[in-house]
């Protein structure tokens, strides 16, 4: 068994690659996750690379006690933040070794797959997740029967088409790894696809 943790920092280092040599647009580009640009996505990702556990608590407070007012209020902040200072924290080993609070590797490989993703999926571009990376969190999503993000999977059956891997029974999906991973987030894809909600 791969040691989850191990794919956080190839994960995140694909995305400073991709954005890093990507025209400078690409920032300001939609991604999968509603109302938020690329430079939204890459400054929540690398929060934990910027805030100190005092900050965050700190911003915790102030968000009382909702973690996602607080990823809202971040990713409003520090968006602006200069190109180079996110491409940094993409590549900080902080963010490599980080963990989420009762979350532990699993949570922390989720985070930069599914992040990326909201990235790449929009962008049209590969994914920079390992394949086995994105597989693992199509596991950890699917072994959760879809709680995680309130998507309802009763009835459906997952097929990927760019590896061998399927789940459950049903009307089927089929999509590359990397979409499904989104659809399971509860994301919906530039062909407008989405999974039912509980």
């Amino acid at each position: 068994m791969t040691d989850l943790q191990s794919w956080v920092a190839p994960t995140c280092e694909g995305l400073a690659d991709l954005l890093a040599s990507a025209p400078a647009e690409t920032w300001d580009a939609p991604t999968l996750c509603a109302g938020w640009q690329v430079r939204h996505v890459v400054a929540h990702v690398t929060m934990p690379a910027r805030l100190t556990p005092a900050q965050f608590g700190a911003g915790m407070a102030a968000a009382g006690g909702d973690f996602a007012v607080l990823s809202d209020t971040v990713a409003a902040r520090d968006a602006s933040l200069p190109l180079d200072q996110h491409l940094d924290a993409l590549r900080s080993p902080l963010l490599h070794a980080w963990q989420p609070p009762g979350g532990g590797a699993a949570g922390a490989l989720s985070h930069a797959v599914i992040h990326s993703l909201d990235v790449t999926v929009a962008l049209d571009r590969p994914a920079v997740a390992p394949s086995e990376a994105v597989v693992a969190v199509l596991d950890q999503l699917t072994a959760a029967d879809g709680a995680w993000f309130g998507v309802d999977l009763a009835g459906v059956r997952l097929e990927a088409t760019d590896t061998d891997w399927s789940w459950g029974s049903g009307d089927v999906v089929r999509a590359d790894i990397g979409s499904l991973v989104a659809l399971l987030g509860g994301r919906t894809l530039p062909d407008g696809r989405t999974l039912p909600r509980r």
